[in-house]
């Protein structure tokens, strides 16, 4: 990214498989108690995954989709990892 800027490492895993993995400047995961937004240097979250859209924003603009339920989401030092039961790309 420009400016020096540090992006998101992120990994989105199924129960059986790499769903996605790389750098992102947004990161929008459906929880339990809402949506969230991930960025760099966001704090510390373990949350519960709900069913819903995983909608990542690359470093260069692009969009990536998922489907995903049944696990949790972790964010921890710009390292954002999302665990599900069941995953799958959808654009």
């Amino acid at each position: 990214m420009a400016n020096g800027a540090q992006s998101l490492q992120v990994s989105l895993v199924s129960a059986d498989a790499e769903v996605w993995t790389g750098e992102a400047s947004l990161v929008v995961a459906k929880t339990v108690e809402g949506e969230m937004g991930f960025m760099t240097g966001h704090e510390p979250v373990l949350a519960i995954l709900a069913e819903g859209q995983v909608r990542i924003t690359q470093t260069d603009g692009t969009k990536v989709l998922a489907n995903a339920q049944d696990g949790f989401v972790s964010m921890e030092a710009n390292t954002l990892t999302i665990v599900a039961g069941n995953a799958a790309l959808i654009a």
